[in-house]
């Protein structure tokens, strides 16, 4: 599984926009989000999909993004793993 090529990415430019607004984390390069200095959420790509790795706790929990189900999903769990309330999102 690789990393989200930029036209992947470009197509999850929507949910992208939406974890930008997000606090408490920062995109330092396309598509990969840290929490300070840690790596916290980034996207793969493979033959089933696309799929975010969002840090939870000491471990990584892989999400399909393939819908727009998917993606309130990632953003909620994002949110969730922030500690933001709902009003925050």
């Amino acid at each position: 599984m690789r990393h989200a090529r930029p036209d992947t990415l470009q197509a999850l430019e929507p949910v992208l926009r939406r974890l930008r607004a997000l606090e408490g984390m920062r995109e330092r390069s396309h598509g990969i989000f840290y929490v300070r200095s840690r790596a916290f959420l980034h996207f793969h790509e493979d033959p089933a999909g696309t799929f975010a790795d969002i840090r939870s706790g000491p471990d990584w929990v892989r999400l399909p993004v393939m819908t727009q189900a998917d993606a309130d999903n990632i953003v909620d769990v994002a949110s969730r793993e922030l500690g933001l309330s709902t009003n925050d999102r």
